[in-house]
């Protein structure tokens, strides 16, 4: 599996950055990755890229070479992107396609050194200058919540449930039912010990064969073999 590290976001970024992260994972295996409500901004080899919202697992194929990048906080894409978060989502595009100035990151001399990759592309969200968007924020906190529906997160917030989902949508990627659904995937893997039945009761889903389905359709895998080794990952 490679060795992986999180960092604490950097100092200024810390509402809008979840971690830094690196990974060494993608040397000489593969890697697989499931949704977790973040945009990523990875180096991978010697590419800059925007990876967006999964909906679906998705299985790295080596690269021969270590990965790093910025996780950014589930609502915060919209604005470091500066387009809606939908539009890169279950994909991994070329950072400068949305940011045109990130081509001359890769051309720096110091690029060739990891740590340098993550301190250039801290400086370069840095730039963007993002603000949270309180409703946005209010939402991915309500939608964590074991039970949450659209319709009364939106009530609470004071907003129709359609703007409520455009407008998390474009910052996150994809709407509140769905981010609810991932939501509840990491309360599962936080969820230590005990039957399947018990930790799919104490994550928030209906029954452990509901739990089992969802497990399949976000991770591909088993809810053992998902289990086995899933970390909760900073998001």
């Amino acid at each position: 599996m490679g060795v992986y590290r999180e960092y604490r976001p950097p100092a200024g970024l810390e509402p809008v950055v979840a971690c830094v992260w690196e990974s060494d994972a993608l040397v000489d295996g593969t890697q697989r990755v499931v949704p977790d409500g973040c945009v990523d901004l990875v180096w991978l080899g010697e590419r800059l890229l925007v990876v967006g919202a999964d909906t679906q697992p998705v299985v790295w194929e080596a690269v021969g070479a270590p990965a790093g990048g910025i996780r950014l906080r589930p609502g915060m894409a919209g604005a470091v992107l500066g387009v809606p978060a939908d539009e890169v989502r279950d994909q991994q595009v070329p950072l400068s396609l949305l940011w045109p100035a990130a081509e001359a990151l890769t051309d720096r001399p110091e690029a060739a050194d990891s740590s340098a990759r993550l301190r250039l592309l801290t400086e370069a969200v840095l730039r963007r200058k993002a603000e949270p968007d309180p409703l946005v924020g209010a939402a991915v906190r309500r939608m964590a919540v074991p039970d949450a529906r659209v319709s009364t997160v939106a009530y609470d917030l004071g907003v129709s449930q359609r703007h409520l989902n455009r407008r998390v949508t474009a910052a996150v990627g994809y709407g509140p039912k769905f981010l609810a659904r991932v939501a509840r995937l990491r309360r599962l893997v936080a969820v230590r010990g005990g039957a399947l039945a018990d930790r799919a009761y104490a994550a928030g889903y209906a029954s452990q064969a509901h739990m089992t389905d969802e497990v399949r359709r976000l991770t591909g895998l088993t809810p053992v073999r998902f289990l086995e080794e899933a970390t909760l990952t900073a998001a």
